[in-house]
């Protein structure tokens, strides 16, 4: 039995960023909680060389909206990443969310010889094809970005664990 693109990649994406939500939706109340600035833990990295909190959740949220878009053909929705509250990030969650809720799985299967060509024209360029696309690049990178930002949170005392991580399946 094969596994189509659209089950590893919509239904993953959507998990993770669901789980996400709600991971941050528990950092704000702990910063309420413990009566510390929200912006705390949005400008919070985990080493002074990494991105901090908010640009994980930008860089994770681009990868699932730009994979899923580029398996499916479609255009990749532009933002302009200037997220900087709880509430901001939230906003751009749902967005890429309702995003890849208009993707169906006709649009994605069947795609898994596709060429996808990242940095096109630069030294950086790559060439996949979109099942080694969304396995050995978009998957890893998406959750890289949501494994750090989990981290940051937990790191800064937050009181999430793995299920938090996992969120719903």
């Amino acid at each position: 039995m094969t596994i189509s693109l659209y089950a590893a990649s919509i239904p993953v994406f959507k998990q993770m960023l669901n789980a996400l939500s709600d991971v941050l939706n528990k950092a704000e109340a702990h910063a309420a909680a413990k009566n510390i600035d929200p912006s705390v833990f949005v400008q919070a990295r985990l080493a002074p060389d990494m991105f901090p909190l908010n640009r994980q959740v930008q860089i994770a949220v681009d990868f699932a909206k730009g994979v899923s878009s580029r398996l499916a053909k479609i255009e990749v929705p532009s933002y302009p990443d200037t997220e900087t509250t709880f509430a901001e990030l939230q906003a751009l969650i749902s967005k890429v969310l309702a995003h890849l809720d208009s993707i169906t799985a006709a649009q994605i299967d069947g795609n898994e010889g596709i060429e996808i060509v990242t940095r096109p024209g630069t030294p950086k360029e790559k060439r996949f094809s979109g099942q080694a696309y969304l396995l050995t690049y978009g998957l890893p990178q998406f959750f890289f970005h949501v494994t750090t930002a989990y981290a940051i949170l937990r790191h800064n005392g937050v009181e999430i664990g793995k299920r938090d991580y996992m969120g719903a399946f």
